[in-house]
């Protein structure tokens, strides 16, 4: 049991020390030299846990979605309505982006996979199903507008999403991502929300930037 807690502990290591070189460097750049330093392994140690670069970089993605989908989980059992949930759940992956460097350097693999492989589709059709479902859902509550296409509506958010953040990313390091989901928001809410739906567009993109 010893032995297997410390060969977990390492290849934690192993995980956070190739996120923060990942997310530095990106994945053409790192060694896997930088990664044993960064996570003050040997190489030995590094090899045992993982065989490749490519395989460290698959283990960062996986460690990213595990987190956001754990996230995404906790806020489905709190069973508020459908679109306030898909809201915190914007919210909640804002706040991971910006406190979790694994979570930084998955997305950042992401979009860099087809240099290690195929392209990573997994975490971005599982989000984007995930919200179809809560986007049926607000429809058949009357949340969501019945012209509103489940699906399309998904895929459209999810692609907003990550260009928001993208971009954030890239002009002010994310120092200013919350601020900009709440914005997408606000400009999204008004021309879906359901005429019957008693709320206000500004207070529940508002949502985002709640303490």
């Amino acid at each position: 049991m010893v032995l297997q807690d410390r060969a977990k502990a390492t290849r934690e290591a192993i995980i956070a020390g190739a996120a923060a070189v990942f997310e530095e460097h990106g994945y053409g750049n790192a060694s896997l030299t930088q990664v044993s330093q960064a996570a003050k392994v040997t190489k030995g140690a590094l090899y045992f846990h993982f065989q490749s670069k490519e395989d460290l970089a698959r283990a960062v993605i996986e460690e990213q979605h595990r987190i956001v989908l754990a996230e995404g989980q906790a806020i489905l059992a709190e069973s508020r309505p459908a679109l306030t949930t898909m809201i915190l759940m914007c919210r909640a992956f804002g706040l991971k982006l910006i406190h979790e460097p694994v979570v930084r350097a998955g997305i950042r693999l992401t979009l860099e996979a087809t240099a290690f492989g195929q392209p990573v589709r997994g975490p971005y059709e599982d989000w984007i199903e995930a919200m179809g479902q809560l986007a049926e859902r607000a429809r058949e509550e009357k949340q969501i507008r019945s012209s509103v296409t489940s699906a399309a509506f998904a895929r459209y958010l999810v692609a907003s999403f990550t260009g928001v953040q993208m971009v954030s990313g890239i002009l002010t390091d994310r120092r200013d991502v919350m601020q900009r989901i709440e914005e997408m928001w606000s400009i999204l809410l008004p021309g879906i929300m359901h005429e019957d739906y008693d709320e206000d567009p500004m207070t529940l993109a508002g949502l985002i930037s709640a303490e």
